[in-house]
């Protein structure tokens, strides 16, 4: 039993984290960025122990490049910030065909001028 709420708090604080390091990105990507973590960490609540080891393993990954990006950015306010990383084809072949398709979803989805997540900063004009 403790070896089972030692793992779901763990899980919880990588993300609570992950969500907290969002609060850096520009709104647009904040607001995608969250609703996927959300979606991922709900979908992957009752997968496998295997599943479970790599998936952790993998967001740990994601939020430690992303606290190093936002560290960066936030040491150098001339550059426009950079978050998010090259894929090479070798990392994308160890993808399944579902994952495949949610990574190209996302990227239409933060890429195309009017997106889903049109948001706008508090006190900024319309």
């Amino acid at each position: 039993m403790a070896l089972n709420s030692t793992h779901v708090s763990r899980v919880r604080s990588l993300y609570k984290r992950i969500l907290l390091l969002h609060r850096f990105l520009p709104i647009d990507l904040k607001a995608l960025g969250d609703q996927y973590v959300k979606d991922e960490f709900r979908r992957n609540k009752t997968a496998a122990p295997e599943e479970v080891k790599v998936f952790i393993q993998e967001w740990q990954n994601y939020r430690d490049t992303l606290q190093t990006q936002v560290l960066e950015s936030a040491g150098d306010r001339v550059k426009k910030p950079k978050f998010g990383a090259e894929l090479s084809e070798k990392d994308l072949k160890l993808f399944q065909d579902d994952q495949v398709g949610q990574l190209y979803e996302l990227m239409l989805e933060s890429t195309k001028a009017k997106r889903q997540f049109d948001i706008q900063e508090d006190g900024s004009k319309k």
